[in-house]
């Protein structure tokens, strides 16, 4: 097969003003089709990776990646944090203690999470600590019983700085004559943070030692540890590789996925489910490119008779058409890439200058663009298109020179 010549005609036949304008516009419509589909999967792709990212920094930052509990206290916990952070997969590791308990203000009453900490490890949770207003982590000084809401949790419970709250746990429970008594405690209001994500709506903090208080255990023993990853979405893995460290006795490993798991799974689903959507135009636009070129083989029939007569072969002459139909999906695919990138780029500042807010007044969407994404979009695009002019080129290289100019 002559490449070269058959690539040659199939430039000029997609160059040429076309006789068909029906089929003009069909291929307007193919290429239009894969330009916009590569753009708009480019700029989806991008800000659903972006509100993932945001949403893995925030809401992982904020809560344990991996829990370690233990039914009696460790001994030498010290120790078993050092064995601990020397595992290739484990950033951090701080004692720490959660209690799921109720709050209660004058206004309402709501459930909450409750993470007893160190002031001192505030440096590893930077999501909340660097978001503290107006004070810091080191305002929670054990014995005072302060407490650090989150800002949708405070306001929820309309309370303010420096107002007092009720703490009641059912972890500490005594039994009395009339009953189970739940632990509970006033604590003051001592500081807000606001992370942006739904931790701020059902996650406190309050000192270690008031949190063992309150679940009427020894303050200064530690029978729970808490892991940071380098990477929370390899926290499964991360259980076999902790049984060893605590031969002793036997442990607990609880991670994110428990509590935050089906949040991440919807987001993600929807990621997928917005790029399946979009990856249907560039689709249609591939069929739209088998109706052109269907047009175009039916208008060329006696061009490619003669062409036969000359010498063509069959394979060069269906390497004609599948070149034609490669320069629109190529043209398609090279405009929408261009535009996708700019408009990733750039989509916070078009937003802005049109007066549009889609999260809300002074809230950007969160753009995280992906080159190995966009690789494989412009790939897929491709092999797609290209697929896409097999069965029409397959038609033109049947033609019979004897049957197609019988009556010219």
């Amino acid at each position: 097969m002559n490449f070269g010549i058959a690539f040659f005609i199939g430039y000029r036949y997609w160059r040429v003003k076309k006789s068909n304008s029906f089929a003009s516009f069909i291929t307007f419509f193919a290429v239009s089709g894969i330009f916009l589909g590569v753009a708009a999967l480019i700029l989806v792709s991008s800000v659903m990776n972006g509100l993932e990212g945001n949403l893995k920094n925030k809401l992982l930052g904020t809560v344990p990646h991996v829990t370690v509990s233990t039914a009696k206290p460790m001994q030498d916990w010290k120790q078993k944090v050092k064995q601990v952070e020397q595992l290739s997969d484990v950033n951090t590791a701080i004692p720490s203690t959660s209690i799921q308990g109720m709050l209660q203000s004058s206004a309402d009453l709501t459930a909450v999470q409750i993470f007893g900490v160190y002031p001192s490890d505030g440096n590893h949770i930077p999501t909340v600590s660097h978001n503290i207003y107006p004070g810091a982590l080191s305002d929670l000084v054990s014995g005072k019983y302060r407490i650090i809401l989150g800002q949708e949790l405070a306001r929820k419970l309309k309370v303010r700085i420096g107002d007092k709250i009720r703490l009641v746990s059912s972890k500490g429970v005594i039994y009395s004559p009339l009953g189970p008594v739940p632990s509970q405690r006033k604590f003051v209001v001592a500081s807000v943070f606001e992370t942006g994500s739904q931790v701020d709506a059902n996650v406190a903090y309050i000192h270690y030692k008031d949190a063992r208080r309150m679940m009427r255990r020894s303050p200064s023993k530690v029978s729970e540890l808490r892991l940071f990853m380098k990477d929370p979405f390899y926290a499964p893995e991360i259980e076999p590789q902790l049984a060893p460290i605590f031969p002793e006795q036997k442990i607990q490993v609880t991670d994110w996925r428990q509590t935050y798991g089906s949040f991440f799974g919807a987001v993600r689903m929807e990621n997928n489910m917005m790029s399946l959507m979009l990856s249907l135009i560039v689709l249609v636009a591939a069929f739209n490119i088998i109706s052109a070129l269907v047009m175009m083989v039916t208008d060329k029939t006696t061009d490619v008779a003669v062409l036969k007569t000359q010498g063509l072969s069959s394979s060069n002459v269906m390497a004609v058409f599948m070149v034609q139909g490669t320069f629109n999906a190529v043209i398609g695919l090279v405009g929408g890439l261009i535009v996708g990138v700019i408009l990733s780029f750039n989509i916070n500042s078009i937003l802005n200058a049109l007066g549009l807010s889609i999260l809300g007044p002074g809230m950007a969407l969160p753009v995280d663009l992906e080159w190995q994404r966009v690789i494989t979009i412009a790939v897929g695009t491709l092999i797609l298109s290209f697929v896409a002019t097999i069965y029409p080129a397959l038609q033109a290289s049947k033609i019979e020179p004897a049957n197609a100019l019988r009556y010219e």
